[in-house]
């Protein structure tokens, strides 16, 4: 199946998913940054968050071994290559004869700058390296090597072609030697600083944000709330109901192991916690710990069952038998587990209604067509696994360095050209500090969780066990409300929708215009967002989003709104105080397990 973005059709039949992420950034108008590079840099970054990706490392090894099919592409059509090459000569006296018709995607906002056109030199410049790129491309594209090399050697290829642009020169870079000239060399002096501080303090790559102005607690992850349980692996929050009745049924919240929780209470305008507040409902998220060597050990089904801890923490606590569950991204390959679990148990009765933020459970779809895909290998994954099982956990920064390469434009050359080149601080932005905040995940679940890239369980009852317990989603009686992002790289909209069709026709699935995060962080108000909102009950994505009916302007908040509320049982006073004579509070939320690093 194919995973990329819907595409637009015709008038009658309209269904248009943007084709680019969105630039949609909920900030106050004094906190815009000052220079327009800043802002598309922002908006660029805020749909690259990490999230769940990547698991498996691409190794030295691997790349090596992609470099090589150039080289064994060169040996085995040799008569190609050197047509390609001819092709790349004639079209160099094209460029220098002022003739050339080579001109750069419209969307590249490298190139952006007029000075790429207006400049006799730049353009030529510019025209050669797009030709020398395209040529190459087209060469590769030519040979006859298996597809996966194919690939592999192409993903090489952008490598290169990304390093040498040449808007990652100072002398070549029209912005930068303006700013250069305008401030008096400053602006380089400012980047070589930065420059040294990355090489000493981040491995080398460059910052991607300015994290001082954001304090946990204080300016981010403000929801008032408590924390009303706590063991060695996660703390409880509930959040104080800002109306005067509650549902009786809560709603308890499964967020990833790879970040912390507060992606969904940012600030007070865009905060998920604080709409769910203001919707009346019971609300209790997870904050895991950040894991260390010594919890090596800790596994998928010690997160499993952490979530029934949650479960019935929050059910003595508001007295019903049962509650509603929200996964989103791995925290709900974490409650698919758990579903699992309490279906094998006969307890499945505990959890009515499940919503489902950007979560694939059909594994091997989240690889389908990307760049991490191509190096999923049987020997990457043991590699991996044995790498995480050395050092006891997987670093956070370890995800992010590789995660960073397999978009280096997005992550890495756009960040080099402000920080450096242009010596611009990094830009300060609440998405961004979060994704940077980032966690390690134990070396057992980081084992887990390539296994399900393996096994597929959750698509294959019986191989994988909880705790005991043979899994079998089949068994899996909840209803679901299903959300997926249209340009979401991480977990693609129609693996999201797989995870739909796994409870059934009447499972409701929405398609937000949005990327990962900003899928999710998608509060009312911006003009441009509509969604898609239908029963997935189509066999395959593309049939659903045909007849989905019209499109939905504005969030889908609204919309889950309604829909949890009917789900949520009777309507009944809000307590006046958190927790209970058993579970009283322990400390304020956000905690303490959100504050360790």
């Amino acid at each position: 199946m194919s995973r990329s973005t819907p595409t637009s059709q015709t008038a009658t039949t309209t269904k248009r998913p943007p084709a680019t992420g969105r630039k949609r950034r909920a900030r106050k108008d004094g906190d815009l940054p000052e220079n327009t590079y800043q802002h598309e840099l922002i908006g660029t970054a805020s749909n690259q968050t990490l999230a769940g990706n990547p698991l498996v490392s691409v190794r030295a090894a691997d790349l090596a071994g992609s470099a090589g099919y150039l080289l064994k592409a060169l040996g085995k059509s040799p008569l190609k290559a050197g047509a390609h090459l001819g092709g790349y000569l004639k079209e160099l006296r094209a460029i220098v004869g002022g003739n050339s018709s080579v001109a750069p995607d419209p969307k590249d906002k490298r190139f952006a700058d007029p000075a790429w056109q207006s400049n006799a030199f730049l353009r030529a410049l510019l025209q050669s390296y797009l030709a020398g790129q395209s040529e190459l491309n087209r060469f590769i594209e030519s040979t006859n090597l298996a597809p996966l090399e194919k690939s592999r050697a192409q993903f090489v290829a952008a490598l290169l072609a990304d390093a040498l642009a040449p808007s990652n020169s100072p002398l070549t870079n029209p912005a930068a030697l303006r700013k250069l000239v305008d401030t008096g060399g400053m602006s380089l002096a400012r980047g070589i600083r930065q420059f040294g501080r990355d090489v000493l303090d981040n491995r080398g790559l460059p910052a991607q944000v300015d994290s001082t102005p954001f304090k946990v607690g204080e300016n981010i992850a403000t929801a008032k709330g408590e924390v009303v349980f706590r063991n060695e692996m996660f703390e409880l929050l509930q959040f104080a109901p800002t109306t005067e009745n509650v549902y009786a049924r809560p709603l308890v919240m499964s967020p990833p192991q790879i970040n912390k929780y507060y992606a969904i209470d940012l600030s007070p305008e865009k905060s998920l916690i604080q709409w769910i507040q203001d919707s009346g409902v019971n609300l209790f998220v997870i904050s895991w710990r950040n894991p260390t060597s010594e919890h090596r050990d800790w596994g998928l089904s010690d997160y499993a069952l952490c979530l029934d801890q949650a479960v019935n923490v929050a059910r003595r606590i508001t007295g019903s038998p049962d509650v509603n569950m929200w996964g989103s991204c791995s925290g709900g390959i974490t409650l698919a587990a758990y579903l699992g679990w309490l279906a094998a148990r006969g307890e499945g009765h505990k959890v009515a209604n499940t919503s489902w933020a950007v979560c694939v459970l059909d594994m091997p779809s989240a690889l389908d067509d990307t760049t991490l895909g191509l190096f999923t290998t049987p020997a990457a994954l043991r590699a991996a696994k044995a790498s995480s099982r050395r050092k006891g956990v997987l670093s956070g920064q370890d995800m992010a360095r590789m995660f960073a390469w397999m978009r280096p434009n997005d992550l890495i050359w756009n960040y080099w050209v402000n920080n450096y080149l242009l010596g611009n601080k990094p830009p300060a932005f609440d998405i961004l500090a979060w994704n940077n905040d980032t966690t390690r995940l134990p070396a057992q679940l980081h084992a887990d969780y390539l296994d399900l890239v393996q096994q597929n369980p959750y698509s294959n009852p019986g191989t994988l066990e909880i705790a005991g317990e043979s899994i079998d989603m089949t068994r899996v009686k909840v209803g679901a409300y299903v959300v997926g992002g249209t340009t979401d790289h991480i977990t693609p909209w129609q693996g999201c929708y797989g995870t739909a069709r796994l409870f059934g026709d009447d499972a409701t699935y929405v398609l937000s215009n949005a990327g990962h995060l900003q899928s999710l962080v998608n509060p009312p108000g911006n003009p441009k967002s509509f969604y898609y909102a239908a029963p997935a009950a189509a066999e395959n994505p593309e049939t659903w989003l045909q007849n989905a009916g019209e499109r939905q302007q504005g969030s889908w908040w609204p919309h889950w709104r309604e829909w949890i509320g009917q789900r949520s049982g009777d309507s009944l006073p809000a307590p006046k105080k958190l927790g209970s004579r058993k579970y009283p509070p322990l400390c304020p939320a956000p905690g303490t397990y959100v504050m360790e690093r």
